[in-house]
């Protein structure tokens, strides 16, 4: 293993001294974009086969001016422009102007009041949405009917939802919240957790892209944990930011602003956590792959070939391991989520429950 770790830490850095001369040399016009590849796009990617262009929304002047795609709004539009189209003539194809940056500009160069044109990440966002429903409408459905209440769950299909459910439900909710209120906040733990999932998984796809590697996405998902955490909070829970019980007024004086500033570290940490793994991943995959196209251009057809399928197998490997890390971020997004909302919702008054009180208070798992 530390073999392993050593050869992959060699070929990063070779990867990126190569890259570096590759830039600076004659063919930097052939680079690849390895940030392109994950940052949010006004279309969606189908590359070679097509590329869809997305919606135009924009609010300037108060007004709202609505485009079908980039190339309606240049074609149509007497207001706005491509940012690139300010110093260079514009692209052609088919007798309409083509988007170059795709970057939406006032004729004299500024920017636009509000841009709520819809984004590659959004597109994504919207179909993890949509699955998640699709998934989950179907099973409650079920759950009314008392199939997996009064009986068995029927089914690969509801067995296979079930056990992550009750493992959520049991080994996350329980665990972290307590047996009293762990049920209030399971049904929002488990909406986080398949959602990330599937937005971590749509980024696994030939053309798909991961919306988790927006730090906007995860962002609010982490702005959605801390308003819960805060709306629910107890009593104890402010007294111990703002007036820590138990210690001497001096240190209460000190913890104060650490305890305050301790608010927002978390849901921050949350936010950077998933946004950097799922952006990293991406990014080492197509690093990886682009090692063939620069021993390409440096060394020729053949060596690009004959080397190929030690960067295709390597590819492989992170790919699976970006699939593992799929399935581990979403648990660690609500793991901690579980463990932040349990730490303000603990009530230091009542009496502690043991283990085992605990999980005899439980209904078994068909009465749920």
């Amino acid at each position: 293993m530390k073999q392993f770790l050593r050869f992959l830490l060699l070929t990063l850095v070779f990867t990126a001294s190569v890259a570096v001369v590759s830039n600076a040399g004659p063919s930097s016009e052939n680079r690849i974009d390895l940030i392109g590849k994950v940052v949010d796009h006004y279309y969606l990617d189908f590359k070679p086969l097509a590329t869809v262009e997305l919606p135009r929304l924009i609010y300037d002047n108060g007004q709202f001016h609505f485009y079908r795609s980039t190339t309606s709004l240049l074609n149509k539009s007497d207001l706005f422009t491509d940012a690139a189209y300010l110093v260079d003539e514009p692209e052609r194809k088919d007798g309409l102007i083509k988007p170059a940056s795709y970057r939406v500009v006032r004729l004299d160069g500024t920017s636009p009041q509000f841009d709520f044109s819809i984004t590659s990440h959004l597109v994504y966002f919207w179909f993890a949405a949509l699955l998640t429903m699709l998934i989950f409408i179907p099973l409650s459905s079920r759950y009314r009917k008392g199939v997996g209440r009064s009986t068995e769950p029927r089914g690969a299909f509801q067995n296979i939802f079930e056990t992550l459910v009750v493992f959520i439900r049991d080994e996350i909710a329980l665990q972290t919240i307590g047996s009293r209120k762990y049920m209030m906040f399971t049904p929002y733990l488990l909406t986080v957790f398949f959602f990330i999932l599937f937005m971590n998984f749509f980024g696994l796809m030939p053309w798909g892209v991961s919306s988790t590697a927006d730090i906007t996405v995860t962002a609010v998902l982490a702005i959605m944990t801390f308003s819960i955490t805060q709306l629910f909070a107890t009593k104890e829970h402010w007294k111990h930011v703002f007036w820590f019980p138990g210690v001497p007024v001096p240190i209460k004086i000190i913890l104060l602003p650490v305890e305050f500033i301790g608010l927002f570290t978390k849901p921050f940490a949350l936010c950077i956590r998933l946004f950097a793994n799922m952006a990293s991943g991406k990014i080492l995959i197509m690093a990886i792959l682009g090692i063939i196209f620069i021993f390409s251009d440096l060394f020729g057809p053949g060596v690009a070939y004959g080397t190929s399928w030690v960067w295709v197998l390597l590819t492989l490997f992170i790919y699976l391991i970006k699939a593992l890390v799929s399935f581990i971020q979403a648990y660690v997004f609500t793991i901690l989520s579980a463990l932040f909302i349990g730490l303000a919702v603990e009530d230091h008054s009542e009496d502690d429950h043991s283990e085992e009180h605990a999980r005899y208070s439980l209904p078994t798992q068909y009465e749920q």
